[in-house]
């Protein structure tokens, strides 16, 4: 009964930057995923104590965007709101959060997740409201200024990638290969129906004509394997992290209704997991592409668990080279890692992220027939969160 579980996940597909979801805002799309995970749960809005949803760029949103996706999902409005920012882990901290309320006693049903529309993501006139007295000014973008630029160094954070490439000795010929392996995964997984249970249907309406049905995620079709070897560098010329090998712009989101085992027991709810630890953890910004390899054993030992325990691991590309490090410095073989493919293929809409690779860790486990498992995410400024995941 103390137990912290997991009983529903719902997310959308993956879609591609500018492409099917590019008239949907962020909170639209939260409320896609929020009403299917409800209704996977087998519990209705008015028994959600509190919402918990991650969203990195909110300019332009509207205010409180977790509170608008939750009354667009047909929710309440006395289901207390907050939407957390952690950048790329924003998704996976609010399962943590809603799970600390409900180890402190101070819930019982708990709604996280997270969303992004990288899409709709604004320019801004930075010296506008100051006044544009004379001659030209600059128009900063949005999505790079708040979402992936590294302000500690005043860089892309692409260059984070290159530094950590060459601090692990990392060639482009490595990255591409990692890449072109998770394109492969991904791919595969997509034939297969291995994310079937995890997607919902998104309903896009059109300007004219019948609504477009989105069932599937499309970005990993976006790119052919056979060229991502002659592409140029993305982030300085003579680099080695490129469009392809790294992870891509996209929209989607994604959510889990987490409750107690109490909860649970009261509905006769059946859940999918038990949550058995998380952690974070935080390093200088510039390095926060091997965060990770730091989270990950505060999470084992929170968890209780050993790293001979974790059968299946996912750790978020957010760069091939961020997946090939922290293998690297916690001793994972690949194939226990990222079986169907990550972000670099799939797609990383920042917000959603987090989530989506927890539910995909529970899928994992299912399919693999496995009980635990790892889900570990970096994040801007320095951070990674990782977690604990028991399947039931």
């Amino acid at each position: 009964d103390d137990d912290v579980v997991i009983v529903s996940t719902a997310r959308t597909p993956i879609g591609r930057f500018q492409g099917d979801f590019a008239s949907m805002t962020a909170p639209q799309l939260g409320a896609v995923a929020i009403t299917a995970a409800l209704e996977r749960a087998g519990v209705s809005g008015d028994e959600i104590e509190e919402a918990f949803l991650g969203n990195v760029v909110s300019a332009g949103v509207g205010q409180a965007p977790t509170r608008q996706a939750v009354i667009g999902a047909g929710m309440p409005w006395k289901v207390p709101c907050t939407t957390v920012n952690k950048v790329c882990a924003s998704g996976m901290k609010t399962i943590m959060l809603a799970a600390t309320q409900i180890k402190a006693g101070l819930r019982g049903v708990m709604l996280a997740g997270g969303f992004e529309s990288m899409s709709n993501a604004p320019y801004y006139l930075p010296k506008a409201r100051a006044g544009l007295r004379l001659g030209n000014d600059t128009i900063v973008d949005g999505l790079v200024h708040d979402g992936l630029w590294d302000c500690y160094n005043n860089q892309h954070m692409g260059m984070c990638g290159e530094k950590c490439a060459d601090d692990f000795q990392f060639s482009r010929e490595d990255q591409d290969a990692y890449a072109i392996e998770s394109y492969r995964r991904a791919a595969a997984a997509i034939e297969a129906g291995l994310f079937k249970d995890e997607i919902v249907p998104v309903s896009v309406p059109q300007r004219r004509g019948d609504a477009v049905v989105v069932d599937q995620d499309n970005e990993v079709y976006s790119t052919k394997p056979e060229k991502i070897p002659a592409l140029r560098p993305a982030f300085k010329r003579d680099g080695t992290v490129t469009a392809a090998n790294a992870s891509s712009l996209n929209d989607g989101a994604f959510a889990t209704v987490v409750m107690s085992g109490a909860a649970a027991k009261a509905r006769g709810l059946a859940p999918l997991a038990k949550i058995r630890g998380f952690a974070d953890a935080e390093k200088e910004a510039v390095d926060f592409t091997t965060a990770p390899a730091d989270a990950v054993p505060l999470a084992f030992a929170n968890a209780g668990v050993t790293a001979k325990d974790v059968e299946y691991h996912e750790i978020n590309e957010a760069f091939s080279v961020v997946a090939l490090a922290n293998m690297r410095i916690l001793g994972l073989e690949h194939d226990r890692v990222n079986v169907n493919g990550g972000a670099v293929a799939l797609g990383h809409p920042i917000g959603m992220s987090g989530g989506r690779i927890v539910g995909g860790l529970i899928s994992v486990l299912r399919q693999k027939d496995a009980t635990l498992g790892c889900a570990s995410i970096c994040n801007g400024g320095g951070g990674a969160s990782a977690i604990v995941i028991e399947r039931l």
